[in-house]
């Protein structure tokens, strides 16, 4: 049976769409997008709470062939990150190829056929040769439990659903957690608020932001000379690199990003005691590492206060904490993250064994080789899969050598017959996923902490634990002796 595109892709964010470029790079059109919402951009365009922007570079927050003269500032906010997406597609005519609206709930292999069978949340079915599923991680947010939630009176929402109908302003507001969201939303808001509660459970490391404008002079500088734009991205990308030794393994580095954000932390906060309760205790890098100028400097405003005490529980008009204190509030704001590690998305991926993806890796831990393919799961691809997470880089380069991979697997596929297929050897992922656990050892992320990059099972999942260049070179190549090869 031929199937009705050779490539399906899943989700139109950055992910989904390295992936469409790289497929309209080699000529390759039999493919199409399954997006859930209405338009393009995945968490760009979801997360759309004060300041949000970007903790990366925007030259290398980029498609590498798809460099952005226009950016305005170093670090690009959440619009115009929007607004270069859907330039992008634009530009490359993407938009024929995607079918918006269309939630797919669940894919089917069929090992007859060598074909994936899809059926979205309006049963509509679709087939496809290889399914390329480009989920992005941050698009599950997490709300915690707590105590009483229910009850509390006011308004609550988490920071990737946020209200922008909803004016904050004269309003007794609460943000729950100092993440990357919360270090972003609390100077934004402040200045708007009668008063700001901020509770944290763990202190972040914060390191300078060091944001800039791009000057007009600056754009068409980088329009007339667009090798000027691959040498900056190619700085940032190095320098990152080198920052990235810090973790795994260079202590020296290491110790000198911590001296640098502790003297930050010292220059910016006026109070001694709220500085206290802002300095983390545990290594540097082994949570996320936030860039912020303006989060700590917010709390020497006389209207800013930072609560360290646990949450006991929500009142009809407030949250009390262990110690029995209770805050009036009108707004909770839920800086309280996603859900990453433990992959448990809602599509049902039912393999050659007839069993679901999701009730595998439950038992397993996320598992794939190099990210990308997963035993037992024929002609399905990741991108962002399993342990391709980064905290010092660009993930689209990640994802960019990813697809490296991807194209030489399809391209073998299209040699096989028509209902031919390649199922990763049990072997090789295991092998790999062993090696890769062990090479955690020595990094920063072993060194005690909890955070997001960890399953509730203790396993670090999320990320990779070497450098960029490192991944690039492991995908670089493909092994067909890696497979079993069913013509």
């Amino acid at each position: 049976m031929k199937p009705d595109y050779q490539v399906g892709i899943i989700g139109a964010g950055f992910a989904g769409l390295v992936a469409a470029l790289r497929l309209k790079k080699q000529q390759k059109e039999s493919f199409v997008i399954f997006e859930r919402a209405t338009s393009v951009g995945g968490t760009w365009r979801d997360n759309v709470y004060p300041g949000c922007a970007c903790d990366v570079a925007s030259p290398l927050y980029s498609f590498a062939d798809e460099p952005n003269p226009d950016w305005a500032h170093l670090y690009a906010t959440q619009p115009a990150i929007l607004a270069y997406i859907r330039q992008v597609v634009a530009r490359n005519e993407l938009s024929s190829h995607i079918r918006f609206s269309t939630d797919i709930v669940k894919a089917t292999f069929m090992a007859e056929t060598g074909c994936w069978h899809l059926t979205d949340a309006h049963t509509n079915t679709t087939t496809v040769k290889v399914l390329l599923a480009a989920l992005g991680p941050l698009n599950r947010p997490s709300i915690p439990a707590f105590k009483g939630l229910p009850l509390f009176q006011g308004k609550v929402v988490h920071t990737a659903q946020w209200d922008a109908t909803y004016d904050l302003t004269g309003k007794n507001v609460a943000v729950i957690g100092t993440g990357a969201s919360a270090v972003q939303v609390v100077p934004n808001i402040a200045p708007l608020v009668k008063h700001l509660t901020v509770f944290q459970r763990t202190p972040a490391w914060i390191s300078h932001r060091l944001n800039r404008s791009f000057s007009e002079d600056d754009q068409q500088r980088f329009k007339r000379f667009p090798g000027l734009m691959k040498l900056q991205r190619e700085g940032i990308f190095w320098l990152s690199e080198l920052v990235g030794r810090g973790f795994i393994g260079t202590r020296w580095i290491n110790t000198v990003m911590k001296r640098i954000s502790l003297s930050k932390l010292t220059k910016e906060v006026k109070d001694p005691e709220t500085r206290a309760r802002l300095t983390p205790s545990y290594t540097i890098g082994c949570k996320r590492i936030l860039k912020s100028d303006d989060f700590y400097p917010t709390f020497n405003r006389s209207n800013v206060c930072l609560v360290t005490d646990a949450i006991d529980t929500f009142t009809k008009t407030g949250i009390k904490t262990v110690n029995g204190q209770e805050y009036p509030v009108d707004v909770v704001i839920l800086g309280t993250g996603f859900h990453v590690a433990d992959l448990n998305f809602s599509i049902q991926f039912i393999g050659k064994r007839g069993e679901n993806l999701v009730d595998v890796w439950k038992k397993t831990g996320g598992e794939a080789y190099k990210g990308v393919t997963v035993t037992d799961f024929p002609n399905l691809v990741f991108l962002l899969g399993p342990n391709t997470g980064l905290g010092h880089n660009s993930v689209l380069h990640i994802m960019e050598s990813q697809m490296t991979y991807i194209m030489h697997y399809i391209n073998q596929i299209e040699r096989l017959g028509e209902t031919g297929y390649l199922d990763l050897k049990e072997s090789i992922q295991k092998t790999y996923n062993q090696r890769l656990q062990q090479q955690f050892a020595g990094t920063v992320w072993t060194s005690g902490c909890q955070s997001w990059y960890m399953s509730e099972e203790g396993k670090n999942t999320t990320l990779y634990p070497r450098l960029n260049t490192h991944f690039r070179r492991l995908t670089k190549y493909f092994a067909l002796s890696d497979y079993q090869v069913i013509n």
